[in-house]
């Protein structure tokens, strides 16, 4: 039987009592009242049956035509398996309304992990369980607007940026579970017309840039890094030699690193911008990768203290503060290295933008560079190698 036969602005002239059908057993009912109800009709053991699945609406406690029909279809697999819709919904509906805020997350970010690169799917854990674990035990229907902003407040102002993002993450929680049929309403984390009347906005915050050293500074900095023998601040060093991002260093495997070739080859999917990225080595980060490889405990270049784990984001910045860079960040060293190859070398702009993996010229243009200027970065890399060791030399 042919389905969708209704549509959204034909629902909103039929005023005429009678059933109106949408295809496959769902039915609009109006009433000569003028009310009007979706109903399921199907048939068992000859006999008519129906089910009322709420009033036609946009309301918080009404039913939209798409709604009606994730209904409808669950009511017909429900008929389809021998069932019966009126207590195997109402049985469904009761065990829906126990799950917590948290139970959704959870679900939500295992439904979508199979399509997130590695660091986004940490980013989605950490929202999950760190940064609502106070209201994670709310009744997914009961999650109102005040859970929302005690979750965000001790965030808003400290850490303006993750509170956006956690922001957004509870938003795509809740609106999961709206489409699970799990809550109805309005979202109590949407910014506009909700929160922007009760959170100054995010942007007027105090966010900046990525806090950077002064390249000048670089070579005595790497020097007192070097006086620390722990992993994090090796894996921070290599970083710093290799100008790649936190999550790029921290997830190095071993069978991405040819020594023979003296080459790194991130994959896609660990790129930021879901582009494979070859890293021309030099000395002093070769030295670092057969450190590490005579400590080796598993297929990570640089494992953390979980089983399977790349070390954590904070190991490298509490290794940085530790060697004196308490005032910068681990993604400043990136800035730091452009400002050194634009101001005191000869190095061209394309070049130094290859190593950072960024993409440079127009589209034409690059349509046309097919090439990712790999001998050139290798002698960039060297040269930037040579200026970090001064005259600290290259000793671990």
């Amino acid at each position: 039987m042919a389905r969708h036969k209704l549509s959204d602005s034909g629902l909103r002239g039929l005023d005429k009592p009678g059933i109106y059908g949408d295809g496959d057993g769902l039915y609009l009912r109006v009433q000569p009242s003028g009310s009007r109800s979706w109903i399921f009709i199907w048939r068992r053991f000859g006999a008519r049956r129906e089910i009322g699945l709420g009033p036609y609406g946009a309301g918080s406690s009404h039913v939209g035509l798409a709604a009606a029909r994730r209904k409808a279809q669950e009511a017909r697999e429900i008929v389809g398996a021998g069932g019966d819709p009126k207590s195997d919904m109402a049985e469904r509906k009761a065990a829906l309304r126990v799950m917590t805020l948290g139970q959704v997350a959870d679900e939500y970010v295992d439904a979508m992990k199979s399509k997130w690169r590695e660091k986004t799917l940490a980013r989605w854990e950490r929202i999950a369980n760190a940064y609502i674990k106070t209201i994670r035990q709310v009744p997914i229907e009961a999650v109102n607007t005040n859970d929302v902003v005690r979750a965000l407040q001790p965030l808003w102002h400290a850490k303006p940026e993750t509170a956006d993002k956690v922001r957004q993450g509870l938003k795509q929680f809740l609106d999961h579970a709206r489409a699970r049929g799990l809550r109805s309403g309005d979202n109590p984390a949407a910014w506009t017309g909700h929160l922007d009347q009760i959170l100054p906005a995010p942007a007027k915050l105090s966010r900046g840039h990525h806090a950077a050293l002064p390249f000048v500074d670089a070579p005595a900095f790497v020097s007192r890094l070097r006086e620390s023998t722990g992993m994090a601040a090796r894996a921070l060093e290599f970083l710093v030699l290799t100008t790649v991002r936190s999550g790029e260093a921290r997830g190095a495997r071993w069978d991405e690193i040819d020594l023979a070739a003296k080459l790194w080859t991130i994959p896609a999917e660990r790129m930021k911008a879901g582009k494979a990225h070859r890293v021309p080595l030099s000395p002093r980060a070769i030295e670092i990768v057969h450190l590490m490889r005579s400590q080796s405990i598993n297929d990570l270049v640089f494992p953390g203290r979980t089983a399977g784990r790349p070390l954590s984001d904070t190991s490298l910045t509490q290794a940085l503060g530790a060697a004196g860079g308490k005032q910068v960040s681990v993604h400043g060293w990136r800035s730091t290295f452009r400002d050194w190859a634009a101001d005191a070398t000869n190095f061209q702009r394309e070049v130094a933008e290859a190593a950072l993996a960024h993409a440079y010229g127009d589209a034409v243009e690059r349509a046309y560079r097919r090439g990712d200027a790999l001998e050139k970065r290798r002698e960039l890399m060297d040269a930037w190698a040579d200026f970090l060791n001064g005259e600290a030399g290259a000793s671990l």
